[in-house]
């Protein structure tokens, strides 16, 4: 054997495989961090925040909650849940994959208890499902292709969302208050969403081959810089521009599964309007749907789950809509409390069940690849 191969074999040899990659960015200090950060917030939550003046009245409001909105709201979380999941089986899994729905929901459940970890809108959750696609079997294009299609789908819902309700809002043809900053500043930044992912969906699949053509260009310098620059974009831009190709493809094809990608946030507005309810009058639809989404905004400042900036964002929100301050805290801590805290207990039982469903996969051999689809 040559030593070059050697070389090669030893650094191979030394290179962490990618369930070791996750173990350690799943356990270890960043578990230890994560709980000591869960406790004190639990402890804030449950002893201090009672105590402050202001707040103690609207926190004894707990214990003068309605039980059958409480129930209807936990029972609607589970529904969402399922809904994610049905989105999940719809987008990422191709004919021909290990992936049942039981991996699914390990998958989708562990990604939730791995988003707790991360900041900046999930990459622990992101992490988990490339890892598990990845050793399912699937290429890194087609998991890169299928979870940008997911993203694309799901954020395209959220973003028509903020165009919709802030400016039917505005324009009044929805009933409530519509206060600029929070009724056309996010319908504007909603739009701006929706137009980089259309312009995505079309850009040719080809495009640095036809950039690579542009001998013409090349013959000045402003022109092979510019030619450079086009280049460097249309390579940035390929895998989101696959994803988003691949996200109307399933729009043009839809299943029944991808119905989750609407029932999702319905399901979520529908838990905050029951705890609404629960303790008080919920306000109109729309400056709830509102509230939620600009609230949701949040999730992309450097904080594990958005806590404290989701909450904030939704009360700030609901308040700004004319909402009493004392209800929105209580509805909007509730919510995250069956929203939030809810699903991470069976999140963690399910990565520990996807770590096994994994180690079977390997046992069976090297998966087999399965075939990249078109966009």
């Amino acid at each position: 054997m040559r030593p070059g191969r050697i070389t090669e074999r030893r650094r191979t040899e030394r290179r962490p495989s990618h369930e070791e990659v996750l173990r350690v960015r799943l356990t270890g200090r960043r578990m230890l961090l994560f709980g000591t950060f869960v406790l004190a917030a639990l402890a804030f939550l449950y002893f201090v925040l009672p105590q402050l003046g202001g707040v103690k009245h609207t926190w004894d409001r707990l214990n003068e909650g309605n039980a059958w909105w409480i129930a209807v709201a936990v029972v609607v979380e589970v529904v969402s849940m399922a809904s994610y999941i049905a989105i999940f089986q719809g987008v990422h899994v191709a004919k021909g994959s290990p992936i049942q729905w039981r991996h699914s929901y390990q998958i989708t459940m562990a990604g939730l208890a791995a988003t707790r970890l991360f900041a900046a809108g999930g990459a622990g959750g992101v992490a988990v499902t490339a890892w598990s696609l990845r050793r399912s079997g699937m290429e890194s294009r087609e998991v890169a292709q299928r979870m940008i299609a997911f993203l694309v789908l799901l954020y395209g819902v959220y973003m028509a969302a903020l165009v919709v309700c802030g400016v039917g809002l505005y324009a009044g043809a929805f009933p409530g208050p519509h206060p600029f900053a929070i009724t056309i500043v996010p319908a504007i930044i909603g739009a701006v969403g929706l137009v980089a992912i259309a312009v995505l969906a079309l850009l040719p699949p080809d495009l640095e081959q036809r950039l690579s053509r542009l001998e013409p260009g090349r013959k000045t310098r402003l022109g092979r810089r510019v030619v450079h620059l086009l280049g460097r974009f249309a390579t940035a831009t390929a895998a989101a521009s696959d994803g988003a190709r691949f996200a109307l493809q399933k729009l043009r094809h839809p299943e029944w599964a991808l119905l989750g990608v609407i029932t999702w946030w319905v399901f979520n507005v529908a838990v905050l309007y029951a705890c609404f309810r629960a303790f008080g009058e919920a306000p109109p639809v729309a400056v709830l749907v509102q509230a939620y989404f600009v609230g949701m905004l949040a999730n992309l400042l450097p904080l594990p789950g958005g806590i404290g900036g989701v909450d904030g964002g939704m009360i700030g929100a609901l308040v700004a809509f004319g909402v009493g301050g004392g209800l929105a805290l209580i509805a909007v801590l509730t919510y995250r409390l069956l929203a939030f805290w809810l699903p991470s207990i069976p999140g963690v039982i399910a990565y520990f069940q996807l770590r096994r469903t994994v180690g079977h996969w390997e046992m069976l051999g090297e998966p087999a690849q399965m075939p990249v689809s078109a966009a």
